[in-house]
């Protein structure tokens, strides 16, 4: 046979699009489209709970799999390998259609969503996701209708807009990211084993930076200490020396969120490992090189200089970066207008008292002052707002569950936790088909940090702590995997 021309394959992926199109919007008969946004904590989870003989649920994401987040740092180290945190959204009897794509549009009015459909490779890391609305070139647009809409797309890493993080520093939010890290490690070391590579270079090389003293910057800076010095240590020896793991944080403590007892027994277990604590610095900046190096040394093997207010410019081999959420630009951008009223699907609010309505309205989605998340009922559903007048709507066939959701009564933290309750509930009042006689509560299972050396922290829904090497028994260590 003989080649296939560019023409022809453009041809080829075009029909197979516009068959999967085809194959979409045939309505089942007997069962609601259920269009699921996202392939993360909430998302997955809603797809894998609704019933198959009453939903027809199609899941778009860029990402064909689901990422258990809170093992990412143990894969970045090698103490697990990352197949162990994946599971396909087109699993074995899941029942779920699949499009590897992303969100572009909504039209509330119309019921459609308007797709772009990925051409990447998926799990390249979190920020070297799509970063806005389409652009010339990137995939095919397509729409699918629905019949129920759930935005459960999740958030980037936080960077505050910070001078070159974004471009610089590695994030833990998919295995891509996870990949990087492993990858940087093992630079990091070879290099500074080498013989040729001066004394001032190594100790930059070694240098490590997690910036965030959340439970994801704590625990990764956990495992990298166990990998350096239980694993490590054997095949480099003569480095061990060298290293040195920083956290730093804006905020006066590590672990806000555990008791201040827990949150001391762990600064205190780290500053007894050599981990060094750095909170109330303000990182200003993250660019490629070294601050002064010597004369005559100008390979600097991917090395970073840190500028913080606090101390200057700080050289590092890798700095990972762990601060916060930052909304997906789906919700921070595409979701900015509602292009027509959803008259068949939306309950309006309208103050008794108040003036006659504009002829001229204009709604928009509510959304929380500070965070740019929806603004959501005690059923997440999303709410509308008219800019000219005090009037309010409630759609709903649309809903918003998992981090780029806020209750309205009731913020509740954005972690894996209250996205998989957030999600099981949804899933199980839609199931039931009354999903307006009961209202969504949290119930805190609490939260536990691994510090290391066998040792963690936990914190019980009802506040009361432990602390101790007795809470974890099975651990497996860095050494004997694949590293």
């Amino acid at each position: 046979m003989g080649r296939i021309t560019s023409t022809t394959a453009r041809t080829i992926r075009s029909l197979h699009h516009a068959s999967i199109t085809r194959q979409l919007l045939a309505h089942d008969p007997n069962r609601e489209r259920v269009v699921i946004l996202g392939s993360g904590w909430a998302g997955f989870t809603i797809s894998r709970h609704l019933d198959k003989k009453k939903f027809q649920a199609v899941v778009v994401s860029p990402r064909p799999y689901f990422v258990f987040t809170p093992l990412l740092a143990s894969t970045a180290v090698g103490t697990l390998e990352f197949r162990n945190t994946l599971e396909p959204v087109r699993g074995r009897n899941a029942g779920v259609e699949y499009i590897q794509g992303w969100a572009d549009d909504v039209s509330f009015d119309r019921k459609t969503i308007t797709i772009e459909a990925v051409t990447g490779q998926p799990g390249s890391g979190s920020h070297a996701d799509k970063a806005g609305t389409s652009s010339p070139g990137r995939g095919e647009l397509f729409d699918i209708s629905y019949d129920k809409l759930i935005v459960a797309v999740g958030c980037y890493s936080q960077t505050f807009g910070t001078k070159g993080v974004r471009e610089n520093a590695l994030f833990l939010k998919d295995v891509g990211d996870a990949r990087k890290i492993r990858s940087r490690i093992l630079e990091c070391f070879e290099t500074a084993s080498l013989p040729t590579t001066s004394d001032y270079l190594r100790k930059n090389l070694l240098n490590f930076a997690i910036v965030g003293g959340g439970p994801t910057g704590v625990e990764f800076a956990a495992e990298l200490f166990d990998l350096c010095h239980e694993d490590l240590s054997r095949l480099y020896p003569t480095l061990i020396p060298y290293i040195k793991i920083s956290i730093y944080d804006v905020a006066p403590k590590i672990l806000p969120m555990f008791d201040a007892k827990l949150a001391t027994y762990a600064l205190n277990l780290f500053k007894r490992d050599g981990i060094k604590i750095k909170t109330e610095h303000h990182i200003q900046e993250l660019r490629r090189g070294l601050p002064h190096s010597p004369e005559g040394v100008s390979n600097t093997a991917g090395c970073l200089t840190l500028t913080t207010k606090e101390e200057g410019d700080i050289g590092v081999g890798m700095c990972v970066w762990s601060t916060g959420l930052m909304m997906n630009p789906f919700v921070q951008k595409a979701l900015d207008s509602v292009h027509a009223y959803p008259k068949s699907s939306a309950i309006p609010h309208i103050p008794e008292n108040a003036p006659d309505l504009p002829s001229d309205l204009k709604w928009s989605l509510k959304r929380h002052s500070k965070t740019g998340g929806l603004i959501v009922d005690d059923r997440f559903r999303v709410q509308l707002v008219e800019s000219k007048s005090p009037a309010e709507a409630t759609v709903v066939d649309v809903f918003a569950v998992g981090d780029v959701s806020v209750m309205e009564s009731s913020p509740l933290p954005a972690t894996a936790q209250v996205a998989n309750q957030e999600a099981r509930w949804l899933a199980e009042h839609l199931n039931s088909g009354d999903i307006n006689s009961h209202r969504f509560s949290f119930r805190n299972l609490g939260v536990m940090t691994y510090l290391g050396g066998m040792r963690a922290i936990l914190q019980t829904g009802g506040q009361r702590g432990s602390s101790g090497e007795e809470r974890i028994s099975q651990k497996p260590l860095a050494g004997g995997t694949n590293f």
